[in-house]
């Protein structure tokens, strides 16, 4: 193992404290099942139907970040942890864990009475080879994340799985849950392409669900798993998930009966619906895509247009981010502030100095320094901006989900102001990241850049400068700074939040002063479900616990 500094050393107490809590709390636990919402015992037997807004392509959320194939699968799948409300793991697969050789070796015990949805039992080689072959190679978040750290995934036994590190690692424990670290199977996978395999849409989970039918673009079907390891769970007979695109739309099945769970709901019908009496809410940062989600411009820095960092700032200052709050969130979350997400407090940096808010008229004297000239109310066009062809004009695309449209339409109007012309392109999950990460052919786009609960799960991915590449929602904007990826394996290899902080400062202030996103805001998202419905939390196993009274 390699040498560790003075400074890890004399942290060493502060560590292992934290590990032994934990440790603690894991064994108090014994992965029960979530408290019912609301009063009285949980109803057996009935089918929950969901609403949710497009196909998601497949269902192996292990090798993609993407939100909606997250959404349609996690009920599938386990990590070896859960997180609880508070984001403290808790056991799933792993019953119990250790932390030692001062926080750089992870000793989980796994159960033994786990099996596969086809009867074979789960075993700590399903865990190696999760993480080997699949999630470090495709899983955008553990790629950057664990990819820098882990040395070593040793299985001593059947049932123990460790986890190695040079240095302490302190973030572990909170990428180890079904959205951040889905375990699929080694026999179902094993010497074949997982991006390929048959059972991306014929998964083989060990959650509480198991799958019935997959009909794509229309609806995917889930039966309660009767050997399901945990007792007494699931308690619904089945799933159903439903593909209705127009937010509207779902809004009205939800009122009409034919839905009772929506993952969102658009802000004008929102006061409607709580004063209707027939729903409940659950607010949350927490998706099954990750948490503390970010809506994020990214710049293709391979196009010589967006070469300039005087002509990004520009257009970021003329993006008036309260008009994305206000008029897309209906004020559900609040402005982006820095490029961390606030919900991770200890790293999210105030009053950043060259953070840009909306200033249209420093917007237009930048981008007439840059070399774009505006002649009236026209177009600005090129005039010896470096790379670009004078009289070219200051046009560029902007790829977005056809979820997102309405980020599209207003960044549209708001660029059109300081003469920049964006020309909409609107596209499913899965075309978008192929046009976006593998053939990188696009100006700009927008992405829920989920941070996690540590700038480790979800930040570090989308910055460092070997993670551009064809693996979903990774280095978007193909951005290359040697002092940003410094600065992420300071804060990785350091202990305490205080001392980490010091580190993701600097970091962010190096961000915003090159610019490779604009961040526009942090979301947060209502679910509704019908109050005849118990037992949900906010994770991807939504449901696991859920019930419905007759009615």
């Amino acid at each position: 193992m390699a040498q560790r500094s003075a400074h890890v050393r004399s942290t060493i107490t502060a560590i292992t404290a934290t590990a032994a809590l934990l440790a603690a709390s894991c064994a108090a636990d014994e992965s029960g099942p979530a408290a019912p919402q609301g009063d009285g015992e949980p109803t057996k037997g009935g089918t929950l139907v969901v609403a949710i807004s497009s196909d998601p392509d497949h269902l192996n959320p292990a090798i993609t970040t993407s939100g909606a194939t997250h959404t349609a699968s996690e009920l599938l799948y386990n990590g070896l942890v859960r997180l609880d409300e508070q984001g403290t793991p808790q056991p799933e697969l792993a019953e119990s864990w250790e932390v030692t050789e001062d926080g750089a070796r992870y000793t989980f015990a796994l159960r033994d009475d786990v099996t596969w949805h086809d009867g074979e039992s789960f075993t700590s080689a399903d865990v190696k080879f999760a993480f080997e072959e699949v999630l470090l190679k495709y899983h955008s978040r553990t790629q950057a994340s664990l990819g820098e750290a882990l040395t070593a995934i040793e299985t001593p036994d059947e049932q123990t799985v460790e986890f190695v590190f040079d240095e302490p690692y302190g973030p572990l424990l909170q990428q180890l849950d079904v959205t951040e670290a889905p375990i699929v199977a080694e026999h179902v996978y094993e010497g074949t392409d997982p991006l390929e395999n048959p059972a991306n849409t014929e998964p083989i989970g060990t959650g509480p669900f198991t799958l019935e039918s997959y009909q794509p673009d229309a609806e995917i079907r889930f039966t309660a798993n009767e050997d399901y390891f945990k007792a007494d769970l699931p308690y619904l007979d089945g799933v159903v998930m439903r593909v209705i695109p127009e937010e509207s739309n779902q809004v009205v099945a939800l009122e009409s009966g034919e839905v009772q769970w929506l993952w969102g709901v658009p802000g004008p019908d929102l006061e409607r619906l709580r004063a209707d009496g027939r729903f409940e809410f659950l607010e949350t940062s927490v998706n099954p895509g990750g948490a503390n989600c970010i809506m994020t411009v990214a710049f293709n820095l391979d196009r010589p247009m967006f070469d300039d960092v005087d002509t990004r700032r520009g257009i970021a200052l003329a993006i008036d981010k309260q008009q994305f709050l206000d008029r897309v969130q209906f004020g559900q979350g609040k402005v982006a502030e820095a490029p961390i997400s606030s919900g991770i407090s200890f790293a999210h940096a105030d009053d950043l100095d060259d953070m840009p808010s909306y200033d249209p008229d420093e917007a237009a004297r930048l981008l007439d320094e840059a070399g774009w000239v505006r002649e009236g109310d026209g177009t600005r066009t090129a005039q010896g901006v470096d790379g670009v062809k004078d009289g070219t004009p200051l046009s560029f695309d902007f790829l977005h989900f056809s979820t997102f449209a309405d980020y599209g339409e207003l960044f549209r109007a708001q660029l059109a102001k300081i003469g920049a012309e964006v020309e909409l392109r609107s596209m499913e999950p899965p075309v978008f990241v192929e046009k976006v990460f593998t053939e990188r052919e696009f100006d700009t786009n927008v992405i829920s850049y989920c941070n996690g609960n540590d700038p480790e799960i979800g930040v570090k991915r989308m910055y460092l400068s070997s993670n551009i590449g064809p693996v979903p929602f990774s280095n978007a904007a193909g951005y290359r700074n040697t002092e940003v990826d410094t600065l992420f394996e300071e804060a990785r290899t350091t202990i305490g939040d205080e001392e980490r902080k010091e580190a993701y400062r600097r970091l962010q202030e190096a961000l915003v002063a090159d610019l490779p996103y604009t961040w526009l805001v942090e979301t947060t998202a209502n679910r509704v479900y019908h109050s005849r419905c118990r037992g949900f939390s906010h994770s991807g196993h939504f449901a696991e616990a859920a019930y419905c009274d007759e009615g």
